[in-house]
Parts: C-alpha cells; sequence; structure tokens
C-alpha cells in the first residue's frame, strides 16, 4: 500500500498535527509512506524516519500542477489529509486515490468525522477524529517532533561556547507575527531582567522578524540567539532549558516538542482553540482562571488587551509555578 500524509504548514499547525502523523506511521510499519509539505517546513519534518519528505512551494498555480502530476504519478491508494484546506482537496480529488481521510465532511474524503467541522474543538482533536473514522486510535495528543544526530551535536557544541555551565538556561521567543502585533506582549525586558537576577541565563530565540527587538532585549539582559538555530535546533535547544516563555506564535509550538513547560502568553486569541499541545496548564491569560490573582481583582480589565497582563502578574505565574525566588 502506498500512503501518503499531506500537512502543507503553517508552523504551527505541522506541530499540532505530529501525534496523528506519529499514529499515521505506526499504522503502516510495512507500507511506503510519503510526507508532502510546503518547502519551509522540509526540514521540520527531515528527522521522521522511514518516511519519504516531498515538498513543493506552497502558492502558484504552476506549483500546484507539479504537485498534482507528482500525486498522479505515485498512484497513492491511501490520503491523509490533515490540511483539509481548499487546496489539499483539490489535491485529495486529483490524486487518483481511492482513500481520501480528512477533517471535513466534504467531497472527495471517503473517511471522516460525523459532524461539521467549524473550529469548535482544538484541532489536534479533530485529526484525532479523523484517524478515528478509519480506525486508527492516537493514543496521546502530545506533541512529537526527531530530530537527526546531525542536529544534536549543533546545538550541544553551541551550547558549550555560548552559554555558563552553571546557571540555569530559559529560552524566550519575545515576537509573533507581523501581522498580527496585538499578540506581542510588551514586557518581555523587565521579567528577562529579573529571570538574570534570579540566577538564570535568558537566550532571545527568534527569526529576521526579530531582530532589532532581540537587540534591544539582549541589551538589557541574556544572549541573542536571532537566527542561529533552524526548526529542529529549536527543538533540541529546548531539552536543556528549565522552561520557555512566548508569545502565541510558531515557536511556542515547536518548543512543546521538548518537553519542558512552556509559558505562552495570550491576549486576542482563544488559547483553548491554540495553546501548544500539552501546556494548557501553563497557558497565561487573564482569560484563563489564576492561582496568583482573582477574578474580582481583574473584572474591569480589557482581558484580550495583552498590555494589561502586567510584568508582575506574570513574575508571580513564574515565581509559583517554577518555585523562584528573588
Amino acid at each position: 500500500m502506498r500512503v501518503l500524509i499531506i500537512k502543507l504548514g503553517a508552523l504551527g499547525d505541522a506541530i499540532v498535527a505530529t501525534p496523528a502523523i506519529r499514529a499515521i506511521i505506526e499504522a503502516h510499519p510495512q507500507n511506503n509512506l510519503s510526507l508532502l509539505t510546503s518547502t519551509e517546513y522540509a526540514e521540520l519534518f527531515s528527522g521522521l524516519e522511514n518516511v519519504e519528505i516531498v515538498s513543493f512551494p506552497r502558492h502558484g498555480i504552476r506549483e500546484a500542477l507539479r504537485c498534482i502530476l507528482w500525486l498522479r504519478k505515485k498512484n497513492f491508494d491511501r490520503i491523509y489529509d490533515l490540511q483539509s484546506n481548499d487546496r489539499s482537496r483539490l489535491y485529495c480529488c486529483l490524486s487518483g486515490a481511492k482513500e481520501k481521510v480528512g477533517n471535513h465532511s466534504l467531497f472527495p474524503y471517503t473517511h471522516h468525522p460525523g459532524d461539521k467541522y467549524t473550529g469548535q474543538t482544538h484541532v489536534s482533536r479533530r485529526h484525532k477524529e479523523a484517524l478515528q473514522s478509519i480506525g486508527i486510535e492516537t493514543k496521546e495528543l502530545q506533541p512529537w517532533l526527531p530530530v537527526n544526530k546531525e542536529t544534536k551535536a549543533r546545538v550541544a557544541d553551541w551550547l558549550g561556547k555560548k552559554t555558563s555551565n552553571n546557571k540555569k538556561l530559559v529560552l524566550i521567543h519575545a515576537g509573533a507575527s507581523h501581522a498580527h502585533p496585538q499578540k506581542r506582549w510588551p514586557y518581555f525586558a523587565e521579567i528577562g531582567k529579573k529571570l538574570c537576577l534570579s540566577g538564570f541565563e535568558i537566550i532571545w530565540l527568534g527569526g529576521k522578524d526579530e531582530e532589532e527587538l532581540n537587540a534591544q532585549l539582549a541589551r538589557v539582559a541574556g544572549i541573542n540567539a536571532t537566527g542561529e538555530f533552524g526548526l529542529g535546533e529549536i527543538v533540541e535547544l529546548g531539552k536543556s532549558a528549565c522552561f520557555a516563555l512566548t508569545n502565541d506564535s510558531g515557536p511556542m509550538h515547536l518548543l512543546s516538542c521538548a518537553n519542558l513547560p512552556v509559558y505562552a502568553l495570550f491576549g486576542p486569541t482563544d488559547w483553548r482553540r491554540y495553546h501548544a499541545l500539552g501546556q494548557i496548564d501553563n497557558v497565561i491569560s487573564l482569560s484563563k482562571p489564576s492561582p496568583v490573582w482573582s477574578e474580582e481583582s481583574i473584572a474591569e480589565m480589557d482581558k484580550k488587551n495583552l498590555s494589561r497582563l502586567s510584568p508582575e502578574m506574570v513574575w508571580a505565574v513564574l515565581a509559583e509555578l517554577e518555585n523562584i525566588t528573588e
């Protein structure tokens, strides 16, 4: 049997799909498996063993035609469409595959959950229901992203050269999509300084979008690691840290694969639908009950405005959950 998994992106969505991807791989130990993704996420899945990783640019009619021709040539028997958008549905429709598993009860899927999906649950739950429709059980909804030996070696080398052996590491990603500036918490400098004074070593993560921001933050405290790490390397780096602090962003999901606490700051987006897998208890939001403040004290606040979540409130949560003393 020839089996294809489709997960085109985006970064956070790709990570959220990893429990389903793992369940599919385990359900087909003797089959030829391929995973179709976008060019920018091929690296993300490069650590998967015995899976052919194929990528095409995500946009453009020419690239879509190239992908369809590839699909027809491969002659897949079954497709698991974990993307389930208009583009991937077109791919399924024209693939020639007999069995097509999707998140929606729409053409051309032959197997799918019974009800219409309108975002009523976290998408990881929807993936689980889609797999159940064809007899596959997802054991647990935990993120999973293996990394190769080269990635592990490079991260270990960087840590040995850049960090102090006697300090505990905290990873912070202070950025978010430029299309959604309201998702950026404005007080990372204050928290970074307090963490450093408490004996932690801060590593500021990010790419080109965070270049200027991280330079400013590193002048206050910590190490500027902008552009230093690829996707898999961020996961590996997380395995050496005590915890991470992020906005609602792609790196929030990446770091969740490292099996460390990821404290994510939510304001305008719904933390119930978009939290990182396995990290719901670590969400920090005025819209979520907290042991360190009362409902009465925040009753008049605009809970979707991240600037109303003060540095003192975030520090109180970290101090409580990580047993930090100043």
